[in-house]
């Protein structure tokens, strides 16, 4: 299979899409971050010893970590396989 030389109208979309990409995550992230402030539970975590402290912020990981398996097992699966 040949491979193609992009066009430089082609690379500049290509990284507007990127950017706008990464743009949407970090609105979303921050979005996040603001809902989970108002959550009871991280109000009370504020006021709570240390180790509990720590306990909305490992769920928020594990939470991240498991969507974002998903989404690369989505791409992976989307993409055609090479034969």
């Amino acid at each position: 299979m040949r491979i193609r030389r992009q066009s430089k109208k082609r690379r500049a979309a290509n990284a507007i899409g990127t950017f706008l990409k990464f743009k949407a995550i970090s609105k979303a992230t921050k979005g996040a971050r603001k809902g989970i402030a108002g959550l009871a539970a991280y109000k009370a975590a504020k006021s709570a010893p240390k180790a509990v402290k720590a306990l909305p912020l490992v769920a928020g990981v594990g939470a991240a970590g498991a969507a974002g398996a998903v989404a690369a097992r989505k791409r992976r699966d989307s993409e055609p396989t090479a034969a």
